[in-house]
């Protein structure tokens, strides 16, 4: 049995890892990665980098290599990729699950402003009259706030952003997690007044939400493309692997 993940992200490297820890008999793990982080960590099983030329070219992949399962296991904000996998899944007649972190939560204290896209964000920034803004955005979409000429912004992203950037601008390259009194020292050392960031969830960024909310600062959240109609999903890597083993168990082949 094939099983395909559209990885990249912590859950998805921690369900091959799951997945390899069980070593059911039979079963094949593909790793997609697509190969915007020039050092990704990579994840027990089978590698490939790059594109599938879109959601025929990845249904015609799943076809060609026999995939069963397909999991989507990509960043919350991969929108292109995630309808991609609804559409090939349906037409090669592929179960598909999508992996999700859970969506953050405010909290007693945040001051917190929803954005339904970059662009969004960069007129609330503008509505807000920020001075010193920090965008956790990553290194794509800096285009919507490259018309801002008066707020400063520290980026903070994996890699080094290209593209059209805000003229006035430090990049900071680091990788999460991040830890609370790191928050805390960044906000207070660059003089922030404004957080801006997508609603990645999980833990390794949540910090910045909290030494923002002990900052009083305003946080502007970026809320995440919705998963396809009809697509299952998950929250955990655990539930994933449980999914894989329960369609193991009746895959015709392994009895």
């Amino acid at each position: 049995m094939h099983v395909l993940i559209l990885g990249g992200t912590t859950e998805a490297r921690r369900l091959a890892e799951l997945l390899a820890a069980g070593h059911p008999a039979g079963l094949r793990v593909t790793n997609s990665l697509a190969g915007r982080v020039s050092a990704p960590r990579t994840p027990p099983g089978e590698i490939r980098v790059g594109g599938f030329g879109g959601a025929e070219g990845l249904a015609v992949w799943l076809r060609e290599h026999a995939v069963d399962l397909l999991v989507d296991a990509t960043h919350p904000f991969a929108d292109t990729i995630t309808r991609n996998a609804a559409h090939a899944a349906a037409a090669a007649r592929v179960p598909l699950l999508a992996l999700r972190r859970p969506v953050w939560r405010r909290v007693e204290g945040d001051v917190w402003h929803d954005a339904g896209s970059l662009a969004e964000a960069a007129a609330l920034l503008l509505a807000l009259a920020a001075r010193r803004v920090l965008l956790t955005t990553g290194r794509m979409g800096l285009a919507a706030f490259a018309p801002l000429t008066d707020p400063w912004f520290l980026v903070r992203s994996v890699e080094a952003p290209d593209g059209p950037c805000p003229p006035r601008m430090e990049v900071l390259l680091a990788r999460g997690p991040f830890t609370l009194d790191g928050e805390r020292e960044l906000l207070g050392r660059h003089r922030i007044d404004v957080l801006v960031t997508k609603d990645s969830g999980g833990a390794a960024t949540a910090p910045k939400l909290t030494a923002a909310r002990e900052a009083g600062l305003p946080v502007i959240v970026v809320r995440r493309p919705p998963v396809p109609e009809g697509v299952p999903v998950v929250a955990a890597p655990e539930e994933a692997a449980r999914w894989v083993g329960e369609a193991h168990a009746r895959h015709p082949g392994d009895r």
